[in-house]
């Protein structure tokens, strides 16, 4: 099987992350508790793959400058 170095790094944090709880599972979701009450995130928080689309689309939207269009149904009233 060939080396996958994102893989290998990933083994890697979670293997220093396991020891440093001393392999305590409780432990160790205490430190990410703790870990991610000091940092929040600095930008949205995406829950599902709808979010992620529509944030997506926005993005891309506000990127290239595009304006968004709606479609009326109704006809134009003549005065």
């Amino acid at each position: 099987m060939k080396a996958n170095p994102i893989l290998e790094e990933i083994w890697k944090i979670k293997d220093d992350l396991a020891r440093e709880a001393g392999y305590d599972t409780h432990r160790f979701f205490e430190n990410l508790r703790r870990w991610e009450s000091e940092h929040p995130p600095a930008g949205p928080v995406i829950h599902s793959a709808e979010e992620l689309r529509v944030f997506a689309e926005n993005e891309e939207r506000r990127r290239s400058g595009a304006t968004t269009l709606t479609l009326n149904e109704e006809s134009p009233r003549q005065s």
